[in-house]
């Protein structure tokens, strides 16, 4: 094993970046002390977080995945705006003696992630800079930038009723699987379809490509705080009310029912695991769905005469008023937050 403070930055950056492809966009990449890059259109940019104990522990951490999944939940910020990805600016933060190798497979995950995007929506995302430092716990905090042209972001703020509601990627299967996790299972050893919920969890993959068929979206957000809470911020800056209709989203349940029955067994023989026993598999399938968060499924509004394309499904429509319901039913907003507000 080889600890990080053996070495010096320089040499641990040349190493990590190893397979970070190149873009005719990029000036000045890593190396000095700022990126130079040339964007096609207007500058979109995002940041987010990995925090140690907040968003992923050591029980389950796995370096690549972790890597995937940070460069996932920005890349889907970027998408959401209607954006095509620039470049990611990648600060890690680590023990001072974590193996190099570690920090080698979370870039790894990083670069496959971007590449994965980048083949999807035909472009190249690179990293184009970051920094790296020592701290007791591991943060990966990733700043991603996309360029718009200058009319086309896609807002949370225009969704009219008479539109349709459509979701490309899906929704509860993040949550399935981190209740999954803190129910003892690992990927590899539990049952291929339980494995695959966690998967989901550990590295989520954003349904980049549907982006293409989208077509003149209103509104677009990414579900990254779970369905009801993003759509209640879509509901919020759209003066719009949204109703989710339940016989559409049971191709999105009915997967978990497995994952729920697993859980609730669970739960009944003492696992830390939440809600409580007296729930029946569907209830709490469809509360992952309705809730959960981490997939970065895209959630965007349309009128009915312009469906979006493959990848695409519809799940409710936009009304008048100013909650989202479930065929009629208000739904509470418990997604995630970090506050709890």
């Amino acid at each position: 094993m080889t600890r990080l403070s053996e070495l010096g930055e320089s040499h641990i950056i040349s190493r990590v970046l190893t397979g970070n492809p190149t873009s005719g966009n990029v000036i000045v990449g890593p190396g000095d002390d700022a990126a130079v890059t040339a964007p096609n259109g207007r500058l979109v940019s995002t940041a987010d977080m990995l925090v140690e104990n907040e968003d992923f522990t050591r029980d389950w951490l796995d370096w690549e995945l972790l890597g995937r999944k940070a460069a996932a939940q920005n890349l889907a910020d970027v998408c959401a705006m209607g954006a095509l990805p620039h470049g990611l600016l990648v600060s890690l933060a680590v023990p001072a003696d974590t193996d190099i190798a570690s920090v080698e497979a979370l870039y790894s995950g990083l670069i496959a992630e971007a590449e994965r995007a980048g083949d999807e929506l035909e472009c190249t995302v690179p990293i184009i800079g970051g920094d790296l430092s020592s701290a007791g716990l591991i943060v990966v905090a990733i700043t991603a930038l996309g360029t718009v042209g200058e009319t086309s972001a896609i807002l949370r703020s225009g969704a009219q009723p008479g539109d349709s509601l459509y979701l490309a990627g899906t929704v509860g299967r993040a949550a399935a699987g981190l209740d999954l996790l803190f129910a003892g299972l690992r990927p590899g050893t539990a049952p291929p379809e339980l494995s695959a919920l966690i998967t989901t969890q550990l590295a989520p993959r954003p349904d980049y490509g549907a982006l293409l068929t989208l077509g003149a979206a209103s509104a677009m957000i990414d579900v990254s705080d779970g369905l009801s809470t993003d759509l209640a911020r879509i509901a919020a800056a759209s003066g719009v009310g949204i109703d989710l209709d339940r016989a559409l989203l049971q191709e999105l349940i009915d997967p978990l029912l497995p994952a729920a029955e697993y859980v609730i067994a669970a739960r009944a023989d003492g696992a830390e695991v939440a809600p409580g026993p007296t729930v029946t598999a569907d209830e709490l399938a469809q509360s992952w769905v309705l809730d959960g968060g981490e997939d970065h499924g895209f959630a965007a509004s349309a009128l009915s005469s312009q469906c979006p394309g493959v990848g695409w499904r519809r799940i409710g429509e936009i009304r008048t008023g100013d909650d989202v319901s479930l065929d009629g039913t208000p739904v509470p907003t418990s997604g995630f937050s970090h506050f709890g507000k």
